[in-house]
């Protein structure tokens, strides 16, 4: 017996939303959950290969590896949004050399990254002096905070747990991310405080370093998430997760 059947628009009624991730992120893809649990909003996952050392020869290897990874996205849909889920990376390699490449496969897609989104979300909540938390190591911090003072930012204070295995930056406590962020906005007056690196495990403390320093917080996670809603024209209020989706 041949059954009928109906279909739908699928899962993705308000937005279909694609996010590759670094083949040794633990955070990225827990973060994302609850951050784009919205309904309508479909999200799917590509990994890319990356060794486990964040140093600026590395990072750039990743560019030839994005049209793969982009092609390993359900092809039957159309993308708004592809978010590229590293922030070093994209400082070294470039915003628009990585748009490039996954547009090579998915021409219709917006496409943003960290280092894009947090500049975007620093200009939208209208912050100039940024106090800056990174795990990275000198050259890839550096290459970092010269991409924000290039957009316009001024970096009030830096601080860094120097730390190049990316394995053991995801393993990092909040409550040491909590200390550090305080630290940094202690240290010199800032409008916020940027927390750098999709590795970091910094969502569910968010709203305490708000409210211990006074500041908002603009980290990679969130902010990719939120510049990825933003550009798929989607900007619902989302109580418990910082001021940037206030």
């Amino acid at each position: 017996m041949k059954l009928t059947f109906d279909t739908d628009q699928g899962i993705g009624t308000r937005a279909n939303l694609g996010v590759i991730v670094l083949e040794n992120d633990t955070t990225l893809e827990h973060e994302f959950r609850s951050l784009m649990n919205i309904d309508g909003v479909a999200l799917y996952h590509s990994r890319i290969p990356m060794g486990p050392d964040i140093r600026p020869d590395t990072l750039p290897q990743m560019l030839d590896d994005l049209p793969a990874a982009a092609r390993l996205l359900p092809p039957a849909l159309d993308f708004d949004v592809i978010g590229y889920g590293c922030t070093s990376a994209t400082s070294v390699i470039g915003p628009e050399k990585v748009a490039t490449a996954i547009q090579t496969v998915c021409p219709s897609a917006r496409v943003t990254d960290p280092l894009s989104a947090i500049i975007a979300a620093g200009r939208h909540i209208g912050v100039t002096r940024l106090g800056f938390l990174s795990p990275y190591v000198a050259e890839v911090s550096q290459t970092m905070r010269d991409r924000l003072t290039e957009a316009g930012f001024q970096i009030a204070g830096f601080g860094s747990f120097e730390e190049s295995n990316d394995q053991i930056v995801g393993r990092i406590t909040p409550a040491s991310i909590l200390t550090a962020a305080r630290q940094i906005a202690d240290a010199a007056p800032c409008d916020a405080i940027v927390i750098s690196c999709t590795a970091l495990r910094c969502l569910d403390i968010i709203p305490e370093i708000e409210a211990q320093t006074g500041k908002p917080v603009l980290a990679s996670n969130p902010a990719l998430a939120w510049h990825m809603l933003r550009l798929a024209n989607m900007d619902d209020p989302r109580p418990g997760l910082g001021r940037l989706f206030g």
